[in-house]
C-alpha cells in the first residue's frame, strides 16, 4: 500500500464508502434477513409440527414463545458481553449457534427439543441485534449512516416475506410434513450469510477505544486500502473521553437514562401492534372472504408484511433529508391517524378495514427504521451495543405482552376499543418522541456523545 496524504476530517464519518463497506453491509444485512426469516417460518411451520407431535396446547404456546424468550435473553445478556469482548469474535459465535440450532430441526422428535432449538435460535437472533448494528454503525460515513442502519429494519421485513414464501411452496408441494424442512431451512441462509462475514474487521472505534492502536489502524489500513496514520486513528474516538462501564448499570442512570427509555420505549410503541398484526392478521383478513387455515393463511400474511416493507423504502431516503426526528413524529401521527377509524367504525366495509389496515401499515413500516439507528447513535462505543440490546429487551416485552392480550382485548372488549388501545398506544410513542427525540442526521458519533459523556465527567 502506497502512503497517501491523510484527508481533512474524520476518517471514518468523513470518508467515502468503499469496497470493504459495501461488503460489510451485505454482511450485516444477513443478519436481520436471517432474524426475519427465523421468526417468522416458526408460523408457518407450528401446525405440522403440532399434529406430528402432538403438542397440547402448552407445548405449542412455549413453542411459538421460545424464540421471543431467546431473543429478548439474547439482547439482555449478549449486547454487554459485545462491548466487552468485541464485535468481530461475537458477529460469528451467533451466525453459527444460528445455523447449527436450525439443522438440527431436522432431528426434532419431541416437543421438549422443538422448544429448546426454538428458545437457541431466539438467543442467537437476539445476539445478533447489538452486535451487527453496532459493528456497522461504527464503520459507516455520516451522511450515509442513517439509511444504512435503516436498510437493516428493511431487510428483517424481507426475510419475514421469504419465510412466508419458502412456507408456502414447502407446505403446497409437500404438505403438512414440510415442517421440519421449513425450520431447518434458515441453515442454508445461514451458511451464506457466513461466507459474508468471513474476513471482516473488528471495529477500530471499539478497538481506539480499548487502547489498542494498532490493530485500529492495520483494520483500517486494510478495509480504506491505503497507509493511515496514528493520528486518524486517535481521531475515532475522543482520548478525554471518560470511560463509560459496559453494561446495564450505565444505562439506567443519569445521564444515559433518558436517552435509553426514549430508545426501549418508542420501539416498544412500534413494535407492539406490529406483532399483534404478525400474529394475529390472518384472523382480520378472514373478514374479507382469506380462508382461515393454511396456505391462504400464509398469503394474508405475506400482504401484511409487503404493507410494512413499501413503508420502509420511503423513509430510507426521508431519514437523510427530513431527519430522524421529523421523520419519527411524523410517522407516530400517520400511524395514529390511519388506526382511529378502525376503531371509531369497526362495522365498516371490507374495502375501508383494508385501506386502513394497508396504510397503517405502511406508516409503521417508515417508523420501523428508526429502531436500530437511535440506539446505535446516541450511545458512545463503550456501551452502544448494551444500548442496543437493552432497547431490543425492553420492545419485546411489550411485544410479549401485547401479543398475548390482544386476543382477550378482542374478546373481552371487542374490535373497536382494541383499536383504539393501539391508537392510544401509538399517540404515546408520539409523545415521548416529542419531548425526547433528537436530532442526529449527518453528526458524528462523537459529537453525539461528547455532551453527555462531559455531563458523567462532570
Amino acid at each position: 500500500m502506497t502512503a497517501i496524504t491523510a484527508p481533512s476530517g474524520h476518517l471514518i464519518d468523513d470518508g467515502p464508502l468503499t469496497r470493504y463497506h459495501r461488503r460489510l453491509i451485505a454482511a450485516c444485512s444477513g443478519g436481520p434477513f436471517l432474524d426475519g426469516y427465523l421468526l417468522s417460518i416458526v408460523g408457518v411451520a407450528l401446525a405440522g409440527a403440532s399434529a406430528e407431535l402432538g403438542l397440547g396446547s402448552a407445548e405449542l404456546g412455549l413453542a411459538g414463545a421460545a424464540s421471543l424468550v431467546g431473543l429478548f435473553l439474547g439482547s439482555l445478556l449478549l449486547g454487554p458481553i459485545t462491548d466487552r469482548i468485541g464485535r468481530k469474535m461475537m458477529y460469528t459465535v451467533d451466525l453459527l449457534a444460528m445455523v447449527v440450532a436450525s439443522a438440527a430441526c431436522l432431528f426434532i422428535s419431541d416437543g421438549f427439543q422443538l422448544i429448546l432449538l426454538r428458545f437457541v435460535v431466539g438467543l442467537a437472533v437476539g445476539a445478533d441485534y447489538p452486535i451487527a448494528t453496532a459493528l456497522l454503525t461504527e464503520w459507516m460515513p455520516k451522511r450515509r449512516r442513517g439509511a444504512i442502519i435503516g436498510w437493516l429494519s428493511t431487510i428483517w421485513l424481507v426475510g419475514a416475506i421469504v419465510a412466508y414464501l419458502v412456507g408456502f411452496l414447502l407446505s403446497t408441494v409437500f404438505g403438512p410434513e414440510s415442517w421440519r424442512w421449513m425450520l431447518a431451512s434458515g441453515a442454508v441462509f445461514g451458511l451464506i450469510v457466513m461466507l459474508l462475514r468471513f474476513g471482516a474487521h473488528e471495529s477500530p472505534r471499539w478497538l481506539v477505544a480499548k487502547g489498542r492502536f494498532d490493530e485500529a489502524r492495520d483494520a483500517l489500513s486494510k478495509a480504506l486500502e491505503r497507509n493511515v496514520t496514528i493520528e486518524e486513528v486517535h481521531a475515532l474516538v475522543r482520548t478525554d473521553e471518560p470511560e463509560s462501564k459496559a453494561g446495564f448499570g450505565s444505562l439506567l442512570k443519569a445521564p444515559f437514562l433518558k436517552r435509553t427509555l426514549f430508545c426501549g420505549l418508542t420501539w416498544m410503541c412500534i413494535a407492539l401492534p406490529q406483532f399483534a398484526l404478525f400474529t394475529y392478521g390472518p384472523i382480520i383478513l378472514a373478514q374479507f372472504g382469506l380462508a382461515h387455515g393454511g396456505a391462504e393463511e400464509t398469503l394474508g400474511q405475506i400482504v401484511l408484511n409487503l404493507g410494512f416493507l413499501i413503508g420502509t423504502l420511503p423513509a430510507l431516503r426521508w431519514v437523510e433529508t427530513l431527519g430522524r426526528r421529523p421523520l419519527m413524529i411524523w410517522t407516530f401521527v400517520a400511524a395514529a391517524v390511519f388506526l382511529l377509524p378502525l376503531g371509531l367504525w369497526p362495522e365498516g366495509p371490507s374495502w375501508f378495514v383494508m385501506v386502513f389496515f394497508f396504510l397503517f401499515t405502511v406508516a409503521s413500516g417508515a417508523g420501523t427504521i428508526l429502531v436500530f439507528i437511535y440506539p446505535n447513535e446516541l450511545f458512545p462505543t463503550s456501551v452502544r451495543a448494551s444500548a442496543v440490546g437493552l432497547a431490543t429487551a425492553i420492545s419485546r416485552i411489550g411485544a410479549a405482552i401485547g401479543t398475548y392480550m390482544v386476543p382477550l382485548s378482542l374478546s373481552g372488549l371487542g374490535t373497536g376499543p382494541t383499536m383504539m388501545i393501539g391508537v392510544g398506544l401509538t399517540l404515546l410513542g408520539l409523545a415521548i418522541s416529542i419531548a425526547w427525540a433528537e436530532e442526529t442526521r449527518n453528526k458524528s458519533l462523537t459529537s453525539l456523545t461528547t455532551k453527555i459523556l462531559t455531563t458523567v465527567k462532570g
